[in-house]
């Protein structure tokens, strides 16, 4: 069994929901909650998960997974998630991962971190198909001051923050491992690949 990577990855789980009719972590694919799909992605690489949160705890209680809230009120988005997660996490780096994208590759975590580890780069973020995958990123703990400073600005727009770091992007090869879920629909979709899959 090969040791995880020194990294806290934190499951951003802390959305409305809206267009899915409740917590996307929740909403349940094959019999399994999504953030059960993620969960099972990233838990072996990672020396810690937390999972970002900002309405009811106690029906993510049983993940076994520290739970962080936005330290900034309002719902201000996946940065807010991503600067409390930085500012608790027992790790030198933080691995950032949605909580509805059941699909993600087995070799994420590793790869990303290969990419940042005893470099000059300040975070590194996904691409497949020649887009970036913006919520899905590694960061060192040293950029929390500047997402700090950006968010203070009223500034909320992950790429914008991510062109603001010493930046590289780690090419991933099927974009379909990115898919992440936003409506009933897409949901369907998932189960249907998932039955194809077998």
């Amino acid at each position: 069994m090969k040791r995880p990577c020194p990294v806290t990855t934190v499951i951003l789980a802390g959305g409305l929901g809206r267009r899915i009719g409740g917590s996307k972590g929740l909403q349940m694919l094959q019999g399994r909650p999504l953030i059960s799909w993620v969960l099972s992605r990233v838990s072996s690489d990672s020396e810690e998960v937390l999972i970002n949160l900002n309405g009811e705890i106690a029906p993510y209680a049983h993940f076994g997974c520290r739970m962080v809230s936005d330290q900034i009120p309002g719902w201000q988005g996946p940065l807010a998630g991503i600067h409390a997660a930085l500012d608790c996490a027992q790790s030198e780096y933080v691995m950032v991962v949605p909580c509805d994208t059941p699909f993600l590759p087995e070799n994420l975590i590793e790869r990303m971190f290969a990419a940042i580890n005893n470099t000059e780069y300040e975070a590194a973020v996904a691409v497949a198909d020649g887009h970036r995958q913006p919520a899905i990123a590694i960061f060192s703990r040293n950029v929390l001051p500047k997402l700090s400073a950006f968010l203070a600005a009223d500034r909320r727009k992950v790429n914008d923050w991510l062109n603001t770091l010493r930046l590289c992007e780690v090419t991933f090869h099927h974009v379909d491992d990115f898919e992440n879920i936003n409506s009933p629909q897409e949901l369907a979709q998932a189960e249907q690949r998932v039955i194809k899959q077998g």
